[in-house]
């Protein structure tokens, strides 16, 4: 029997570490956690990431680059709006004043959306809806822990189910 790779509906266990070129700062790590479990090819990791890990077994490790178009996008000039700044008005009473740089929850019907402010002016609010590292270059180091096949019950419910995964 051969060695099970990362392939379409198999389940992989991987520990990551992700970081920015430019910098070398880590932005994501799953360095003193348990690694990260995902069901393959079903959207749950950026697109370059998983086209990279396909084909990889236990024990490999892998190093790759992923721009942006592989990885968040880039900025859309439509995720970025202007909202009255009265609409923030309950955060303010709080005592948070609001500043360019924070992320703020909004409550949508879709659920939450995380934005950046962007600009605070003296009657409006400038919100970016834009993924934080949508337009970013970003670099993997990825070894895998495990990968097996996964059930029939984790491809239809489209995630890994035991450790590290979802659950039951």
């Amino acid at each position: 029997m051969s060695e099970t790779t990362i392939a379409q509906n198999v389940v992989a266990r991987v520990h990551y570490t992700g970081t920015l070129p430019d910098t070398g700062e880590v932005f994501d790590s799953s360095e003193g956690r348990d690694p990260l479990t995902y069901l393959v090819g079903h959207g749950q990791m950026i697109p370059g990431f998983e086209e990279e890990m396909m084909g990889a077994a236990q024990g490999e490790r892998r190093e790759f680059t992923l721009e942006p178009e592989r990885a968040y996008g880039h900025p859309l000039q439509e995720l970025i709006t202007d909202f009255p700044k009265a609409e923030f008005a309950q955060i303010e009473e709080s005592g948070v004043e609001i500043e360019a740089g924070m992320t703020l929850v909004a409550q949508t019907f879709q659920g939450p959306a995380p934005f950046m402010v962007t600009a605070v002016n003296e009657d409006t609010i400038t919100a970016d809806f834009n993924h934080a590292m949508a337009g970013k270059t970003l670099c993997f180091s990825v070894e895998v822990v495990e990968v097996r096949p996964a059930t029939e019950e984790e491809i239809s419910h489209g995630h890994a189910h035991g450790p590290g995964g979802v659950g039951h």
